[in-house]
């Protein structure tokens, strides 16, 4: 199974999680919207590259990354999105677009947007289009030692 390095973390720990089939779905919101989960609990991974090496960007699915913060909170200057092709194969257990917010598993950072870091539990990619895990925030953090600040906007400003 593609989230079987995931599954055996949380396994290993004794971490609580969720696992939630849904209907096929490619891009967060429309992945929230298929499994039933709040748009802001959904984490995104986003890769980046910074300083050239490859990095995960994790956010709620209702915003977008802000290469200003996350410049400032990465303390680097090279801030750009690598193109599918860059990383595709550093996740062979995973459908392109469908990896978890672990890179401790994959050998790279993980920095969590505050905003995903205030909700009490968050969902994400399974490693499928098809697959999602839900578990406690806290017990995410525990795991995977993020950097946790604020690195992205919302998608759609509010209404005034």
């Amino acid at each position: 199974m593609p989230q079987s390095k995931v599954k055996q973390l949380l396994d290993s720990n004794g971490v609580e999680y969720t696992m939630i089939v849904h209907d096929p779905a490619y891009t967060a919101m429309e992945t929230a919207e298929a499994a039933h989960v709040p748009g802001v609990e959904m984490a995104k991974t986003v890769m980046v590259k910074l300083d050239g090496k490859m990095a995960m960007a994790v956010i709620p699915a209702t915003h977008r990354v802000d290469f200003v913060l996350l410049r400032s909170a990465a303390g680097t200057w090279d801030v750009d999105f690598p193109t599918e092709r860059e990383f595709r194969d550093l996740f062979p257990d995973c459908e392109p677009g469908g990896m978890p917010p672990f890179g401790n598993l994959y050998g790279m950072p993980v920095f969590v947007d505050e905003a995903l870091a205030q909700c009490e539990r968050i969902a994400f990619n399974a490693g499928t289009h098809m697959e999602l895990i839900e578990m406690a925030y806290g017990d995410y953090e525990w795991l995977v030692r993020p950097a946790v600040a604020v690195i992205s906007a919302p998608l759609f400003a509010p209404a005034v």
